[in-house]
């Protein structure tokens, strides 16, 4: 209805100009005769047609470079028109503005946050940065915006991040802009062909926590020889108690265990310590998985002394890394399957490929997890049941190691479990991790 009444406010007026046009031509035709009445009306149109020329072009040359300032003036139907054209152009104006003014707004705001921004396309060219990432990664917008990043900044680790478009980790990387600086390195990807790179400065939290590692190490290795020597006492109160009473006998035994019980958390202590001291594994080498799942498998059914089923099921996979972490790591995750599954329970050992990597897997149809215990099963000393983890002698540590163990991998953990009929462990190794048999291996396989 809005458009059909716009229509006839240019329509009617136009009609009625030429009916008013019209009446005074025939008026001169009956007064002065027929041919001034037709020459009279063809001037007059010849007027009309010449000022709709005029108009039209002043409509053209204001299209070519429209502003709100050059709009023609009219009258009639063409004063219409500009006086419309006025306030659609007025109102885009101030909607342009209001936009440069709300883009304005978040660019201060942005270049305002503590931490490093960075708006990137799918080639790693610069397309926007703030002040902060200018100072963490040695740019500059002016001087480099439109460059690839990876170009400008050549720390290697920060390169291969970039490059392998793996983001589900961040990096930790000490840039050579800011040396001795520790950042946190973020990639959010908002747009098929965009990315957002976060960079945070870390190096204040990373020195405490390094002040943190080396309490809890030098603590622990102090610990170890105390710990040693009440133990091997023990051992031998424990040998040469035959004359005394059971009472005291059952003392010495609780001692000892606690003793060892203190003995193994120290232990763990130390392994978590080196493992978070380090960014990759000690030693690269070629790793049997199938190998280690199998040795793995054996331990297990030592530990379990025939109160579970236990299965293996492998492919023949090999990994590069360190194979005593790795075995630590499987390790664990098996020993807590044997730990919190029932007599009589099956447990499962797999080593796997997709196409996502390696998985060395336990399967078990234990006690279960709930969800929301999951997320936070491998932080230090978490323990679900807490009663049930000191009686299984768990020291709340073993998870941890795992975790710390497959981020020196670039491995991830994934965790599945439900109360009551059981879990599943992954430890997920990247495909780069994957080491290929050459083919005259795969044709003795």
């Amino acid at each position: 209805m809005s458009n059909v009444a716009g229509r006839h406010r240019f329509i009617l007026p136009a009609i009625a100009r030429l009916a008013i046009l019209g009446a005074v031509c025939v008026g001169a035709g009956l007064l002065f005769g027929a041919g001034v009445g037709l020459w009279l009306g063809l001037g007059c149109l010849a007027v009309l047609y010449v000022g709709q020329l005029v108009y039209l072009a002043a409509l053209g040359s204001w299209l070519e470079r429209p502003a709100l300032s050059t709009i023609p003036d009219a009258v009639g139907a063409w004063g219409e028109v500009f006086a419309r054209l006025y306030r659609h152009q007025r109102t885009a104006e101030i909607a342009q503005q209001r936009l440069i003014d709300n883009e304005e707004r978040f660019r201060h705001t942005i270049s305002a946050l503590p931490d490093g921004i960075i708006l990137i396309d799918a080639s790693l060219q610069i397309e926007w940065c703030n002040p902060v990432a200018e100072q963490h990664l040695g740019v500059s917008l002016k001087r480099d915006q439109g460059l690839r990043l990876t170009n400008l900044v050549r720390d290697p680790s920060f390169v291969a991040y970039l490059s392998a478009g793996r983001f589900e980790q961040p990096l930790l990387f000490s840039p050579m802009a800011l040396p001795g600086a520790t950042l946190s390195l973020a990639v959010v990807e908002f747009e098929p062909a965009r990315s957002i790179l976060v960079t945070r400065d870390i190096t204040q939290s990373e020195r405490v926590d390094a002040m943190r590692r080396d309490f809890v190490a030098n603590v622990s290795h102090e610990l170890r020889t105390p710990l040693t020597v009440v133990k091997g006492f023990l051992e031998a109160i424990i040998d040469g108690a035959e004359g005394l009473d059971p009472t005291r006998q059952h003392h010495l035994s609780l001692m000892y265990e606690q003793a060892d019980r203190m003995h193994r958390l120290v232990e763990d202590l130390l392994t978590l310590s080196r493992l978070e001291s380090q960014q990759g594994p000690d030693v690269e080498e070629e790793v049997d998985a199938a190998q280690l799942v199998s040795e793995v498998a054996d331990e297990a059914r030592t530990l379990s002394a025939g109160r579970h089923r236990i299965s293996v099921e492998v492919e023949p996979l090999k990994l590069r890394g360190g194979r005593d972490e790795m075995r630590s790591a499987y390790g664990n995750l098996v020993s807590n399957a044997v730990r919190y599954t029932p007599v009589g329970g099956h447990i499962t050992l797999r080593c796997v490929e997709q196409e996502n990597g390696v998985a060395l897997q336990v399967q078990d149809t234990g006690i279960g997890v709930a969800a929301e215990h999951i997320p936070r099963l491998t932080e230090r000393f978490y323990r679900v049941d807490k009663s049930r983890s000191r009686e299984t002698g768990g020291t709340g540590l073993g998870l941890a190691i795992v975790k710390h163990v497959l981020i020196r991998h670039q491995a991830r953990l994934d965790i599945q479990s439900e109360v009551g009929r059981g879990s599943l462990f992954s430890a997920w190794f990247p495909p780069a991790r994957r080491v290929v048999a050459a083919a005259s291996e795969r044709e003795a396989a």
